[in-house]
């Protein structure tokens, strides 16, 4: 059996550009695979659901399937990827708060049963699809201390969740429980703690007025990673979590919903100096992938993500890397200490998994960067998809 590989080391770095041109989102199933497993025995008991939004990439699907994962899915797109990779429809559940009629149908016609509404219209939705789905109603806790607040756009009040679920009895729908999302990239887990005891209390004030059968919490995502700063240790940050959520009934399911944490640390871009220009005394390279690209989450997600050239060695000098269109905003980063670089040189993005490549476009008719999964089992070092 092949041995894996580790993508990120300068050397496969180089051959893997020299197989499949620049630039590459290089993105290393082996990581992925570490990413989950650390977060399932940081988070024992909870069912993790893959959000495949930040990276919803078929290689990725599979490797958290082959993990016995489950996935979270919240768009016809990502329930079309879901089942063009044969995903048993029992381990997805729908998690956008706003569909519309059509993105219903076609996550039941898949076979989906587990779908998220906020407010009276969209519960008013499911009442002509009786018991072939059930609901977990989202909960807004806003949280300014996490880089994306959720909450801001989705989720009703916590005094007004037991209404909800007294409209949805009312129409024949299956409250199968609440869920809460507060936010991406947070920096501690007090606003989860806050959440899960609020919830505790709907679930168990829900299930007193017989209003469904209440056996679902779910808590979100929202868990960090290291990006030029260094995040809190996953067991630590989960920690207070793991004690909030021992003092839920034992017959309530938790699931939590992971995207960046499973997939920011998993991948890496690799551009190309396209060119170079003197500017007011630095050096300006201009390459081949940009805030339009790949570092499109530096705009959508604001994220800071670690940099470096694979040129080593030589004095380091204040540099600006900037994208190839033909826009002045983009420029991914100035006063980057870099060594003189020339055309063909490479620059790594590190921790760039999440929300990149989702993101980016062809403006100005620059390609996206062409994904490579490499590690995709145990022993399996090809290729790309």
């Amino acid at each position: 059996m092949a041995r894996s590989i580790d993508p990120f080391q300068p050397e496969h770095i180089r051959r893997l550009v020299r197989e499949f041109g620049s630039p590459l989102l290089i993105v290393d199933c082996a990581r992925v695979r570490s990413q989950y497993r650390k977060l399932r025995r940081a988070l024992p008991g909870v069912d993790l659901h893959y959000a495949l939004k930040p990276l919803p990439h078929p290689a990725v699907v599979r490797t958290i399937v082959e993990e016995g994962g489950w996935l979270d899915l919240a768009t016809s797109g990502e329930v079309q990827l879901a089942q063009s990779q044969r995903v048993d429809p029992k381990r997805c559940i729908h998690t956008h708060p706003i569909k519309r009629a059509r993105d219903i149908r076609n996550a039941l016609e898949f076979g989906v049963r587990s779908f998220v509404a906020d407010n009276p219209d969209e519960v008013r939705k499911f009442k002509h699809h009786g018991e072939r789905a059930a609901l977990l109603l989202r909960v807004s806790f806003r949280s300014p201390g996490a880089v994306c607040d959720l909450s801001r756009k989705f989720g009703c009040d916590p005094e007004d969740a037991l209404a909800l679920a007294e409209l949805a009895a009312s129409l024949g729908v299956n409250v199968q429980g609440f869920s809460f999302h507060v936010g991406s990239q947070a920096a501690d887990a007090l606003k989860h703690v806050e959440a899960i005891e609020a919830c505790t209390r709907l679930l168990a004030q829900a299930r007193r007025a017989r209003l469904g059968s209440l056996d679902t919490l779910d808590i979100g995502g929202g868990f960090p990673i290291d990006y030029l700063q260094h995040a809190v240790d996953i067991r630590r940050f989960c920690a207070p979590i793991r004690s909030a959520l021992s003092r839920l009934p034992k017959r309530v399911r938790v699931i939590a919903e992971p995207g960046r944490y499973v997939a920011g640390p998993a991948a890496i871009g690799v551009a190309s100096v396209m060119g170079r220009a003197r500017r007011e005394g630095h050096w300006w390279y201009y390459l081949d992938d940009g805030l339009y690209g790949s570092y499109s989450g530096q705009l959508y997600d604001h994220a800071r993500y670690p940099v470096e050239s694979l040129r080593q060695g030589e004095p380091q000098l204040p540099s600006v890397l900037a994208g190839p269109t033909c826009d002045s905003i983009d420029v991914i980063a100035e006063n980057l200490m870099l060594p003189e670089l020339k055309a063909g040189d490479l620059i790594v993005g590190r921790a760039m998994g999440a929300y990149t490549w989702a993101s980016a476009s062809e403006f100005n008719f620059f390609p996206k960067a062409t994904v490579v999964a490499v590690n995709r089992r145990p022993g399996d070092t090809g290729g790309v998809e």
